[in-house]
This record gives C-alpha cells, sequence and structure tokens, in this order.
C-alpha cells in the first residue's frame, strides 16, 4: 500500500522515507533507494527491549529534527513512535490502523498497553477501513469524525486486465486450460493457509483439472508444502515466492481465494477486484473490500467442502472495473495527490498556529 502511493507521489513536494524494524533487506530497499527514500533501521519492538528502543526513538529524532511528517503503519505500536514525535516538536503526526483484530496470545496485555498509549499523541488518526478504525482508537472516536478512512489505492491503470499477459501468465504456469485458483499473501497464521489447502483440496476432488497457484514467503511455508505433498497435490500447486509482477500475475488467474482469521482492508483485494477477478473470501473481512461487487463472502465455520462448492459456482470472467475503483476512490494516482495535499495543510497550519 505505501509503495502504491510512494510511487505517485510528486517527489519534488514530498519525500518518502522509511524506518523499518529488521536489519535484512527488505523487497523494495532498491525501489525505495532509486526513488530518492531513505531507510533507516531499528530493532524489533518487543516487550522486552521497549525502553532501550523509546531511547532510540528520541535519538533519532535528535540526529534527524527535519521531519515535518510522521505517518505510522505499525498499528498501537505506532503510539511509541508518535509520542517521540511529539516530543520532538513533530508537527504532522499520523497514526495508520491497517488490521482489524489480533487475536488474543501472550502479547495481548503489551498490546493494550501501547493502544493506552497512544493518547493524544497522534495530531491525525487514519484507518483502512471503518472496521480497522474502531479496532484501534475505538469506537467513540470513530464514532466521532476523526479517523481518516484513507483506501488502499492501487494504479488501476496497471491492473486492468489485459488477454495478451494473461496467456503469457498462464503459459509461463504451464496453467492451459486449467482452472487456476490464485493468493497472494504471507505464510502465516493470518492468512489461514492450512483451511485454504483444505478447500483447495475439496476443489480438486471435484474438479480434477483445477491448480492453485501461491504467491509469497513466510515462516509455515514448510508446513504447507508438507501438507501438499501429504493430500497428494504437490503436482496441482505451485508455490511462486514473492512476486514483483503481482499486476500480470493476477491476470493468469481465474477466482482469487483469501479466506483470512482477520484483515484490515486488504490492497491485495483491491488489487484482484481491479484486476477484474472474482473473490472468495472469509466474512471476517469487512464489507467496505468488496468495491466493485466481486467478492463473495463466506463463514470460516462453513466446511471446506461448502467453500469448494461455492467457488466452483462462480462465474469465472473477468471484467473491467477501472471505473468503479476510480469513482470510490481506489486509484492512486488521484488518491497519492489528496494525500500529498493532507501533508501540506497539516503542517502549514501546525506552523500558523
Amino acid at each position: 500500500m505505501l509503495m502504491n502511493y510512494y510511487r505517485q507521489m510528486d517527489r519534488s513536494k514530498i519525500q518518502f522515507d522509511f524506518i523499518v524494524h529488521r536489519h535484512e533487506e527488505g523487497h523494495y530497499d532498491q525501489e525505495i533507494a532509486a526513488l530518492g527514500g531513505n531507510i533507516y533501521r531499528m530493532p524489533q519492538i518487543r516487550p522486552g527491549n521497549y525502553f532501550p528502543y523509546f531511547r532510540m526513538l528520541d535519538q533519532f529524532f535528535r540526529d534527524y529534527p527535519h521531519y515535518q511528517v510522521v505517518h505510522a503503519h505499525i498499528n498501537e505500536n505506532s503510539s511509541f513512535v508518535l509520542k517521540a514525535a511529539k516530543k520532538a516538536g513533530v508537527p504532522c503526526r499520523i497514526t495508520h490502523s491497517h488490521l482489524s483484530d489480533l487475536g488474543i496470545d501472550v502479547k495481548l496485555p503489551f498490546r493494550l498497553y501501547a493502544r493506552l498509549a497512544m493518547k493524544d499523541n497522534p495530531s491525525s488518526y487514519f484507518a483502512c477501513s471503518k472496521k480497522a478504525g474502531k479496532w484501534l482508537f475505538g469506537k467513540r472516536l470513530s464514532d466521532s469524525g476523526k479517523v481518516i478512512v484513507l483506501n488502499n489505492a492501487v494504479d488501476v491503470k496497471q491492473f486492468s486486465f489485459n488477454p495478451g499477459i494473461r496467456d503469457q501468465i498462464r503459459a509461463e504456469l504451464q496453467a492451459g486450460d486449467r482452472f487456476v485458483i490464485g493468493h497472494i499473501g504471507r505464510f502465516n497464521e493470518q492468512k489461514n493457509h492450512d483451511f485454504l489447502i483444505d478447500i483447495f483440496k475439496a476443489l480438486h476432488d471435484k474438479e480434477p483439472q483445477s491448480m492453485l497457484v501461491l504467491a509469497g514467503e513466510g515462516h509455515l511455508r514448510p508446513m504447507i508444502e508438507k501438507k501438499i505433498e501429504r493430500l497428494g497435490l504437490s503436482g496441482h500447486v505451485k508455490f511462486l515466492g514473492v512476486r514483483n509482477d503481482i499486476s500480470d500475475l493476477l491476470q493468469g488467474m481465474d477466482i482469487f481465494l483469501f479466506p483470512s482469521l482477520f484483515e484490515g482492508l486488504p490492497v491485495v483485494l483491491v488489487e484482484a477486484q481491479a484486476a477484474g477477478l472474482r473473490c472468495v473470501v472469509s466474512d471476517t473481512i469487512t464489507s467496505e473490500s468488496d468495491v466493485t461487487g466481486r467478492l463473495q463472502f463466506i463463514g470460516l465455520k462453513e466446511s471446506a467442502g461448502y467453500w469448494a462448492e461455492q467457488i466452483a459456482a462462480t462465474s469465472r470472467e473477468h471484467a473491467d472495473t477501472s471505473d468503479s475503483l476510480r469513482s470510490n476512490g481506489y486509484d492512486t494516482t488521484t488518491m497519492a495527490k489528496w494525500l500529498s495535499d493532507y501533508y501540506m495543510d497539516q503542517v502549514s497550519m501546525a506552523v500558523s498556529r
């Protein structure tokens, strides 16, 4: 989502630099450098290193006092970054919610602490959906109208359905006339790959010509690979790793499958709709994701067989969704200008006070 906006920014007016919580090179590092952005590396945010992390944040803003906008995308942990930014006098401090749930685990008390620490450290509140806004900021603030929903926009023109690209991708996948189910997402608990494979197994039993393509990486990939082998599906599932041609890859699919346990408003669903795909998704995902009328929501309590039946009955025809996406504010060409203007207006207002 960030890169979609960054690519469309007028960088003579707005330049993005990034604080990341990893030391290894990320997938976008080289592109960020080519676009003129800097990357600053910090340790991961963990309860055991809160106070060293806070000191590092304070030192960062002392070392780089020129920043006028801090736009934090790390959900409840944004409170720590924005507290340091406020202390340093940064006028525009945006917290941005991208999820609608994290479940209950041993980290829950620390997440609640981080959420309480938010207080008045942000100057603005953003969310990818109304549901994501309520989850992080609470019903009272969300109902007050102070939370701005910034759409997970995409370059609509880049994703528009192209039969020539479709043929090229399907040739690469050796798909032929097979029924191609696609999924794009990290191999982690949230994306629910375990159930996704159960669904595909039930579908493949009904439609032996079907195949599944999985793009992404993550710590659960080896477990999923073993499950696919155990179910005898190895010849019908392709692991594509991290791809930098998602707009092309989507063209080769027939149905997009997305049974996530929780999401905010996933940009990949906007991308899949921009490619004209029908998407079968879990009903844990906000209905705001259905920008084009091409999403079918199914409960996670339903059996894998039921999901398979619905997928088999779903139309595989691609559609031109560009007008719908643009009219609903999901084209980055328009939304990047809005965000740029928002940054500058907020800084200007803060300076004039």
